[in-house]
């Protein structure tokens, strides 16, 4: 169905600061992309990742690009020829399946052959900080419920923050994202600390590039792949040396390809984890699909801003609810 097209790019204020072992920021920039025939309109949210050379401006271009083949019909099927992965192509995705869906007058899980999602335990955040920073945050967010925690790491210290982290949350489930941030030098003693903290999941331990380590060392704690996976032509190398990998929209280049991802990553036998930028509800909804199947959700995004979105996700201690039709799918 012929469609026109709009970009805009939003801020969200970070809740204090968003640190990790790259950086820190205050705000989520994210670019929206918004379909419409003139009755239906579907949306769509991404953001872009500076780790892969992404920008505001070059997303906004990629899109706008497409905006000849949206009038001639172009679809979220057709979108894969057309684009490569990441943020600019998620967004797209996203925003033809709601169109889709409203078009229909059918749920994007119907559309796509899945069962009704249902709510699920999502991790939350503890940003990069000191020991007691964090320990701080942590006690906070076990007391409001948070029932698992995602420890950003990656600096000299992890280990006195794990400690730390432990003490102050010892009923939470942990896992640990050290963003590229460890090097093999490091790489028995932090592991050991995982161990000693209780730790279900280590993402991305060594930088993309270098972790073909992993292929000979023991993983004491289930090792999951991040900046390492993007789409499926990512996959085959990463047998042997991740347990898990974490899909993310943004990477993947939006839900179609996600779907299929995930589908492929089980038969080759990793295990799931579901992930996303901090961004808004709009941006994690189509997560939610993807989540339902993995063993890990990460789609904390919305409660790590100053405010969300109008008729954002329902978050309730550590469940996430599906979206609802007003905000997408």
């Amino acid at each position: 169905m012929p469609c026109s097209l709009k970009v805009r790019i939003e801020r969200w204020p970070i809740a204090g600061r968003f640190i990790i072992a790259r950086g820190a920021k205050t705000e989520a920039v994210v670019v929206v992309a918004e379909v419409s025939d003139g009755g239906a309109t579907g949306h769509g949210e991404c953001v872009p990742y500076g780790r892969y050379g992404e920008t505001v401006e070059s997303v906004v271009e990629a899109i706008e690009s497409l905006r000849g083949p949206l009038a001639q019909g172009l679809d979220h099927t057709g979108l894969q020829d057309l684009m490569p992965a990441g943020a600019a192509r998620n967004a797209l995705d996203c925003a033809l399946w709601d169109f889709a869906a409203k078009r229909a007058g059918r749920p994007v899980h119907a559309l796509a052959g899945l069962a009704a999602p249902r709510p699920l335990t999502t991790a939350f955040t503890i940003s990069l900080g000191t020991a007691d920073e964090m320990a701080t945050t942590a006690g906070l967010a076990a007391a409001a419920g948070r029932s698992m925690l995602k420890i950003k790491l990656g600096a000299a210290g992890d280990q006195a923050r794990l400690a730390a982290v432990r003490r102050a949350a010892p009923a939470a489930e942990l896992i640990v994202d050290a963003n590229e941030g460890w090097r093999p030098t490091d790489l028995e003693e932090n592991f050991s600390a995982c161990v000693a903290a209780g730790v279900t999941l280590i993402e991305q331990p060594l930088p993309a590039g270098d972790d073909a380590l992993l292929a000979r060392v023991k993983h004491p704690v289930r090792i999951c792949a991040d900046e390492s996976v993007h789409d499926r032509a990512s996959l085959p190398g990463l047998v042997g040396r991740y347990d898990a990998v974490n899909i993310k929209l943004d990477k993947a280049g939006g839900l179609t390809e996600a779907l299929a991802l995930a589908a492929e990553a089980e038969r080759l036998g990793f295990a799931l984890m579901v992930g996303s930028m901090v961004a808004t509800s709009l941006a994690m909804a189509p997560a939610t699909l993807v989540a339902q199947r993995a063993a890990v959700v990460d789609l904390d995004g919305p409660l790590l801003l100053a405010a969300d979105r109008p008729h954002g996700l329902r978050y309730e201690g550590s469940l996430v609810h599906p979206p609802t039709p007003e905000l997408w799918g």
